[in-house]
């Protein structure tokens, strides 16, 4: 997979999967106003993992304030026709492998209580569970 910042060429294709119910209700809704701050985030970035010459996942990461901490997974959206076919996972892989982010110690992700499929997403990835942190679960992986 080939990973590539998000354009405002994106903006078209974005609003069509999130047409997606399950997609909306889990991320969403998307509005100009997030498009707008993805686009000139300085404190992280929103990915576009392509794979066949056509957008295939949407991950948005954000850096860690301090050296040696975590970044974080802030978002991970599938190609909605193709769920459940490892696109989620292969994206995963392809940002912490990613050569544009600053040097950290490992990353973080929260997901919902209530997201039982991102918690067993993140679960057979082996991400370490830590808990619950303000009533999300937390999980983390750290850098090799």
């Amino acid at each position: 997979m080939q990973l590539r910042r998000i354009t405002p060429q994106d903006w078209p294709w974005i609003q069509h999967w999130f047409e997606d119910e399950r997609l909306n209700e889990e991320l969403g809704p998307l509005d100009e106003a997030w498009l707008d701050h993805v686009l000139h985030a300085t404190d992280g970035v929103q990915l576009v993992g392509v794979e066949d010459g056509a957008p295939a996942a949407l991950v948005g990461c954000v850096w860690s304030p301090e050296p040696g901490g975590l970044h974080g997974i802030t978002d991970i959206a599938v190609r909605p026709a193709v769920r459940g076919t490892g696109l989620g996972r292969r994206a995963l892989a392809a940002v912490v492998g990613w050569d544009g982010h600053p040097p950290a110690a490992g990353w973080m992700a929260f997901v919902d209580h209530e997201n039982d499929a991102a918690h067993a997403f993140f679960t057979a990835l082996a991400w370490t569970y830590r808990g619950l942190d303000d009533e999300m679960h937390r999980f983390e992986l750290m850098a090799a």
